[in-house]
């Protein structure tokens, strides 16, 4: 910072050149954009679909909107956006609306450098600080948003015709950067009427005062379709004024959706135990979630948000590492028994449209069932199902569940070749035949054979008992 100019003389000697924030934006993105880098980090499953969107919006200047359910990363994509600003600015020093020193805007910076001419100070502000949000709320106000007199200026001795006596809200307090509107419909009508002119003639209008304040904004907004019928809904004026409408979506795939609960997730990892999850236990997570965006029990208008996802992979994961403290085993992994607690972590997360009441709970369950059914029959070629389930014609039965030690799968699978063949092949056991590994298979085996109907099951609190139909 100490090498940086400190007064306005010092600037204009140093070259700096001062640019609108949308230029600054597009200049930054052509480079991300040449380079081959993304513009925005750590949101997958967009490459195809929304961000080709943002590189056109933000290479045209455009304000944006962003349409879409919950959980689809709108927040994360904007706030983001501050990685294509410059990394510091110089402002006036002191100046609350970032004043550009060689376009100053308030009354305050212009007054300034009148007197001071090219000794007035300069201060650099990060990227960091130039962004504004604000989640809209029906009690939001002008006030909060474009700004309103403050009586302590007033009382001060200033006239309320004198402009020092603003107290300035978000918008101008984001001047030269990003301001963000979350859920914009629920903004009332005559607040949306208030950023007409930002989004527009780019400046503001206080209340009485005979002002001009032209800003240097890019703003940019979310929203769920659904919220124009639901909670209120964005004036057509202000829709009209932002450039670009951009439709955000769900995880359009199993492995996207995973590659999302990979990143996201934080899972509980005590020390002595080593976690791993089957993939297979992953596919079902992920397959849980996909189901329940096509499910009719399941409303749609709501959405089903990749929180769901996240939230359930570390459920099953916690329910894994608390089987293996109370074990006393040096393994957690997560096997069928866990699914028993996806309840609690899926109840909350989705709203279930249903006539009868308390029937919540078996809508979610047959969610399950039907993804560990889907998982299982692309995992397990058909071929050796048969061998599998014929292993029970004897009249063997096998115990699985949550208080079963992973231990006594290892032993009882030596009566079960056909079994053992299938659960030793299935795909992506990182763990190799460690004992918590072969548990996770051979339940997910059994409960396969179960719901495909191949093996009865008799389950009695958190015990099942597999055998032959």
């Amino acid at each position: 910072m100490s090498s940086r100019p400190a007064t306005l003389g010092q600037l204009k000697e140093s070259g700096w050149e001062s640019v609108p924030v949308k230029e600054e934006v597009r200049r930054n993105a052509i480079r991300r954009i040449a380079a081959g880098r993304p513009l925005v980090d750590g949101v997958l499953g967009y490459e195809e679909t929304v961000l080709p969107q943002l590189e056109n919006a933000l290479l045209a200047g455009h304000d944006v909107i962003f349409l879409g359910e919950r959980g689809q990363a709108k927040t994360r994509i904007i706030r983001s956006l501050t990685g294509l600003l410059d990394e510091w600015i110089p402002i006036v020093a002191g100046s609350e609306i970032l004043d550009d020193p060689f376009g100053p805007v308030s009354r305050y910076a212009r007054d300034l450098i009148e007197h001071k001419g090219d000794e007035t100070p300069i201060s650099w502000v990060h990227r960091d600080e130039r962004f504004g949000e604000k989640l809209a709320t029906p009690d939001t106000s002008i006030a909060d948003l474009i700004g309103e007199v403050d009586p302590i200026k007033v009382a001060e001795g200033r006239y309320l015709s004198d402009e020092l006596t603003l107290h300035y809200g978000l918008v101008p307090r984001t001047n030269r950067g990003i301001f963000a509107i979350n859920e914009l419909p629920d903004l009332s009508e005559r607040i949306q009427v208030g950023l007409l002119n930002v989004l527009e003639e780019r400046d503001i209008q206080v209340r009485g005062y005979k002002i001009r304040l032209p800003l240097d904004v890019m703003l940019v907004a979310s929203a769920n379709p659904e919220d124009y019928t639901n909670r209120g809904r964005i004036i057509t004026p202000l829709k009209d004024r932002f450039g670009a409408q951009i439709r955000t979506h769900y995880p359009l795939d199993v492995d996207t959706e995973i590659g999302v609960i990979e990143q996201e997730a934080s899972v509980v990892r005590p020390e002595g135990i080593r976690v791993e999850v089957p993939r297979f236990m992953a596919e079902i997570i992920a397959t849980l979630s996909q189901l329940a965006r096509q499910s009719p029990h399941i409303n749609q208008r709501s959405g089903v948000s990749v929180r769901l996802s996240v939230a359930n992979y570390e459920t099953v994961v916690a329910s894994a590492v608390r089987r293996a403290l109370r074990l006393g085993e040096p393994e957690a992994v997560p096997r069928i028994a866990d699914l028993e607690s996806l309840p609690a972590s899926t109840a909350g997360k989705v709203e279930v449209e249903t006539i009868d009441e308390g029937r919540d709970g078996h809508v979610i369950d047959r969610l399950v069932a039907q993804s560990v059914l889907s998982v299982f029959k692309a995992s397990v070629p058909g071929e050796k199902l048969r061998a599998a389930s014929g292993d029970f014609d004897s009249g063997e039965i096998l115990h699985a569940g949550d208080d079963v030690p992973a231990g006594s799968f290892v032993g009882a699978l030596d009566k079960f070749p056909g079994l053992r063949d299938v659960v030793m092949s299935l795909p992506g056991q990182a763990g190799g035949e460690s004992p918590a590994m072969i548990a996770a298979g051979t339940e997910f085996v059994l409960e396969g054979l179960h719901l495909s109907k191949r093996l009865n099951k008799d389950a009695a609190g958190s015990r099942a008992t597999y055998r032959a139909r």
